[in-house]
């Protein structure tokens, strides 16, 4: 169909460009996957049996699921609270919304903030790009700075101006701690930075990585009540395949998620396996340990490279950029390399982001890496 034919369509619809995750087709799952920062682990067998058995025996598929999350809701209350150690800073059930992934509460966000002219977005790129990209599909206007080159921390003098800049109206700015696709966590000068800003912004911080960083700011939340915090089940806890994600935030921003979430936002069988992970958290998450062991064990192999430029992470992938000439083409040479070895990596933000994998398909990755990439023809 033409454009012409599409003029009931938003003009700015017909030109945004889409998140088109890597196909994954029957012939290429024995691809060495290291392009989403999934877990390299499947769930235990002995947890895969209990959610067939959940399948089987509870859930009833002509019945709609639990539309308040209950149970879901006080796990994850306990969950959080246990990195909580003052008393008086815990979080309680009203302070927790649970989303189809982060990506659905972060339209629910900006739809709360921003629609209808009310407001644009802030973030410092590279960044997780799903923040822009739901932003323009609902016709808000994102302001972007880019980052301090070395560091990858937010220029806070360009961002400021943009922040009092009563024209550009911001209404939320995204934080990412620690940040995809370059993987620091917010340094104390900014976490500082952020304490001071006014409080008509609403602070977004996305810790889909926590469990890997071990740094979080869901302590400060009963002080800056105009603050956020998203987490994920889809990295660490290793249901990616079910798409949970939840909101941490006072219970009066909640409250108005709430309102804009679908009724049934999430089906049943998500609920059984977080709740089923929860419960045995003990389980699943020593294997995030390990990660970040073979985490550094990768990165000190890269940082041999000399041809690489690659910075430290604190989270379970490592970002990458070719030292000279690091031009797309060139990156783009890197991956058409590794995808003939059927390795499949992503290439954002102007640089290379590797998933932490198995020792295996590590070893592998960085045997291919030695033999292949002086061969990529890249023009220096």
């Amino acid at each position: 169909m033409t454009e012409s034919k599409l003029s009931f369509i938003r003009e700015d619809l017909l030109n945004l460009l889409a998140y088109i995750p890597t196909p994954i087709s029957e012939n290429q799952k024995q691809l060495t996957r290291l392009d989403a920062n999934e877990s390299p682990y499947n769930l235990p067998s002995e947890l895969k049996v209990k959610l067939a058995l959940f399948y089987e025996q509870e859930i009833e598929t002509n019945r709609y699921p639990d539309g308040s999350h209950f149970k879901l809701k006080n796990l994850i209350t306990e969950y959080v609270n246990e990195s909580i150690n003052i008393a008086n800073n815990r979080i309680n059930y009203s302070q927790i919304s649970v989303g189809n992934g982060s990506d659905e509460l972060i339209r629910s966000i900006l739809i709360a903030t921003c629609l209808n002219n009310q407001g644009s977005i802030l973030v410092a790129n590279p960044t997780f790009s799903m923040y822009e990209i739901l932003a323009q599909s609902l016709g808000i206007i994102t302001h972007t700075i880019n980052r301090n080159e070395n560091s990858f921390s937010w220029a806070l003098d360009a961002t400021n101006k943009l922040i009092y800049d009563s024209n550009k109206n911001v209404k939320v700015i995204f934080m990412v701690h620690p940040n995809s696709p370059t993987a620091n966590c917010l340094t104390a000068t900014e976490i500082e930075w952020l304490k001071n800003l006014p409080s008509n912004i609403l602070v977004v911080i996305d810790e889909a990585y926590y469990e890997f960083s071990q740094q979080t700011l869901v302590s400060e939340l009963p002080n800056h009540p105009n603050w956020l915090i998203l987490r994920t089940f889809s990295k660490a806890f290793r249901l990616a395949a079910h798409r949970v994600g939840y909101a941490i935030a006072h219970e009066d921003i909640i409250k108005v998620l709430e309102k804009i979430r679908l009724p049934y936002n999430l089906p049943t069988f998500s609920q059984l396996a977080s709740e089923l992970v929860l419960e045995n958290r003990e389980i699943i998450l020593p294997a995030v340990k390990e990660l970040m062991i073979e985490k550094e064990r990768v990165y000190q192999e890269l940082v041999k490279n000399p041809l690489l430029k690659v910075w430290h992470s604190d989270a379970n992938f490592i970002y990458l950029r070719l030292r000279k000439n690091p031009s797309q083409e060139n990156h783009h040479a890197i991956m058409k390399q590794l995808k003939q070895e059927k390795i499949i990596i992503r290439h954002t933000g102007g640089g290379l982001r590797i998933s932490i994998g198995t020792i295996t398909e590590n070893n592998y990755l960085l045997e291919i890496l030695r033999k292949e990439i002086i061969g990529v023809r890249i023009k220096m």
